[in-house]
């Protein structure tokens, strides 16, 4: 495992020898314009496991993507390798179909402290949610960003990650009800404390989520990816593309089904993706919003 390898998987040729803010700012957005979030393995038969090395191998190498416990870890190895003051923190997120936390710590984050002020990076969370630049921890502040203006909330040692949207103008009316599209302009994404963690304390929950008929990653295949100027995002047979700010405080969302022979074209052309195994795409209605 090496850093040039790395860089040359997401692009990124500035400089590594300042550990502040924009330094780390520039490596995080080559990562998530690089690397989707995905779970594509679950539906290809793979296994999904957290050693450093697999991680390492299944992105940098084979250019594929994966989900927070796989790029937050990958992006924490980095940051440290450079010399920044890194930590992980573990996440509960939230069910908008539920309209609850969830009860298992499944999102892992990184923490990073540069001249004594604390930042979220967290380059796994993807569609919408995913944030474009680190969040400084403070408590209220409105953060606004690319993708909309992300803020924290702090209540007695635990703390709150919510976005709130722009209006949303979608060409394709047969899509206007979709249970993709999120209708709140104000969203819970999730909610940690400051507790640090380790890879060890997600372990079981990998498990879970590549298993278990109620994880929402067994029944959807999903792979999604940031771009310049928005995201894109293949759910089942769904892809989506959204631009950002398309007009004033107006997203641009695009929707098309994908015929079965078209998935595999996509992920290459549109992700960067070439899967070793037949993926089976999944698309169980619920449970997940762009």
């Amino acid at each position: 495992m090496n850093l040039e390898e790395y860089f040359s998987r997401t692009g990124y040729k500035g400089s590594t020898e300042k550990q502040d803010l924009e330094t780390l700012t520039d490596i995080f957005q080559h990562h998530i314009r690089a690397v989707p979030f995905e779970n594509l393995s679950i539906h290809c038969g793979e296994k999904i496991t957290l050693e450093l090395e697999h991680v390492y191998n299944k992105i940098v190498r084979r250019k594929r993507g994966g989900w927070c416990m796989e790029n937050n870890q990958l992006l924490g190895w980095v940051l440290k390798s450079l010399g920044y003051d890194t930590s992980f923190l573990g996440a509960y997120v939230f069910n908008p179909h539920q309209n609850a936390y969830a009860t298992l710590m499944t999102h892992l984050v990184v923490k990073v402290v540069i001249d004594g002020k604390a930042y979220v990076v967290d380059g796994g969370f993807g569609v919408s949610y995913q944030m474009w630049q680190p969040m400084e921890l403070v408590s209220g502040k409105d953060q606004p960003q690319a993708p909309g203006v992300f803020r924290f909330t702090e209540k007695n040692g635990v703390w709150y990650l919510e976005k709130m949207r722009r209006k949303q103008y979608i060409p394709n009316q047969s899509f206007s009800n979709s249970d993709l599209l999120e209708k709140k302009e104000c969203r819970k994404v999730y909610m940690f404390s400051l507790e640090p963690r380790t890879v060890e304390d997600f372990r079981s929950q990998c498990a879970y989520l590549q298993t278990s008929p109620d994880s929402l990653f067994t029944k959807k295949s999903i792979c999604a990816l940031q771009t310049t100027d928005g995201f894109r995002a293949l759910i089942g047979w769904t892809l989506t593309e959204t631009t950002y700010n398309y007009k004033e405080n107006m997203d641009l969302v695009e929707f098309v089904t994908l015929e079965d022979e078209e998935v595999e074209k996509t992920l290459k052309e549109k992700f960067n993706i070439t899967l070793e195994r037949k993926l089976v795409p999944i698309n169980v209605k619920g449970s997940y919003t762009i």
